[in-house]
């Protein structure tokens, strides 16, 4: 099959999904607007082709570079994992009359208040929302929900310009430091614990889903930065805690007519056990979580979704043997790291449990962690049992520490 790839080397992930193509018998022709030498040699090793464009968000223009760049090459599929690039994907499938989702039904999984819409409709449980331009708007809506509420992008991407404002005061401070976005959406805040549910998906069937609880909140990791973000990819996604949220992520999906690829939901569990929809994306999660889904299924998701999307099916055997767990490391201080105290430690008591370390190394600079979701470096552990992987996260995230100076 010929794939055409969208930013095969960026951001993160990427580079393994371009590999993952390559591994099941695709011929990937990647498009984007990184250097080829640049690239990750994952991604790299695996092109059969590659155009740079300059303006990669200019949708006539690449359609037409593209035009002449296949120079009469014929295109199975066409694919981009990354939130920006979901609509110019669905404008050249149009373009190029290949299957997969076209630009009217990718929309919904861009635009929050459409989404939404979408899923009211179809008796899905979301958060009391509107669309809003305005300050005025903005400030009109939060009156008709009632403090507290959470003011966002409509087509943002994870918690980035994301802000939960509890007083009138607080929420024209959030405006002003939103006056760069265009667009928001305003919507009710819902008290109670956060999860994912993401899939691989082939012809409108998920082959393979994946749970995955946030501790803390992304919220309340945003604003504090000395608190070590987790996340847990629980190994029974039937039991009693996450069972709603599974059961209204398949609804979600038929609801916006989902077709092939990747999907990475988010919704919250309220403290009566209620499963109430976040948002959702037709794209692969980030933070590391595709790695975190294959420790805990002993799998390769990267390939699988790259066989899900060219052939249709899933032929890995899923097993889904622990709960893992990827814990993310914030350096105390400023400057450049210079040292790791307590991972000794850990590997004593957990050795055989850790499956996986990638820290900055010293004398390197430390990461900026409000752009950088892995922060200084990061750690999977994962057991068979939730409990043993739960206690093993929260020491490893108290008791490894790094510092900068």
């Amino acid at each position: 099959m010929n794939v055409l790839m969208i930013s095969p080397g960026f951001p993160g992930d990427m580079a393994y999904f371009t590999r993952g193509l390559a591994q099941v018998g695709a011929r990937v022709l990647g498009v984007g607007d990184q250097n080829l030498r640049a690239m990750p040699p994952e991604a790299r090793d695996s092109l059969t082709d590659y155009l740079q464009v300059k303006d990669l968000w200019d949708e006539d223009g690449v359609a037409k570079q593209v035009q002449r760049w296949l120079r009469g090459r014929s295109l199975d599929r066409i694919e981009c994992l990354w939130e920006p690039g979901m609509v110019l994907a669905a404008r050249l499938r149009e373009i190029f009359h290949v299957p997969g989702l076209n630009v009217e039904q990718t929309l919904p999984f861009r635009d929050k208040e459409r989404m939404k819409q979408v899923l009211d409709a179809a008796g899905i449980r979301t958060p009391h929302h509107f669309r809003a331009t305005t300050k005025n708007e903005c400030i009109e809506a939060a009156e008709k929900i009632g403090y507290p509420v959470i003011v966002k992008p409509i087509d943002g991407a994870g918690s980035a310009d994301t802000y939960a404002v509890h007083s009138k005061d607080e929420f024209s401070q959030a405006l002003e430091l939103l006056d760069h976005v265009p667009e928001v959406s305003v919507e009710e805040y819902i008290e109670g614990e956060e999860f994912t549910f993401d899939t691989v998906c082939a012809n409108g069937n998920a082959l393979f889903h994946n749970i995955a609880w946030y501790r803390p909140k992304p919220l309340v990791m945003r604003l504090n930065p000395s608190i070590p973000p987790r996340t847990l990819c629980v190994r029974d996604t039937t039991m009693p805690e996450v069972a709603a949220g599974r059961e209204m992520g398949f609804r979600v999906l038929d609801a916006l007519g989902m077709e092939s690829g990747f999907t990475h939901m988010e919704w919250f569990r309220t403290d009566d056990g209620e499963a109430v929809f976040g948002e959702i994306g037709c794209r692969a999660p980030g933070g590391r979580l595709t790695h975190g889904m294959n420790y805990a299924a002993n799998a390769d998701m990267f390939s699988g979704w790259a066989e899900a999307v060219c052939y249709g099916r899933l032929s890995q055997h899923i097993e889904r043997p622990y709960n893992s767990c990827l814990i993310f490391l914030r350096a105390h201080g400023d400057g450049t790291i210079q040292r790791v105290e307590g991972l000794e430690h850990m590997m004593s008591h957990h050795g055989e449990s850790i499956v996986h370390i990638d820290l900055v190394p010293v004398g390197s600079p430390k990461q900026d962690w409000r752009k950088v979701v892995t922060g200084d470096g990061w750690i999977v552990v994962r057991h068979p049992d939730l409990k043993t992987t739960i206690e093993m996260s929260d020491e490893i995230a108290t008791h490894v520490r790094m510092f900068a100076a």
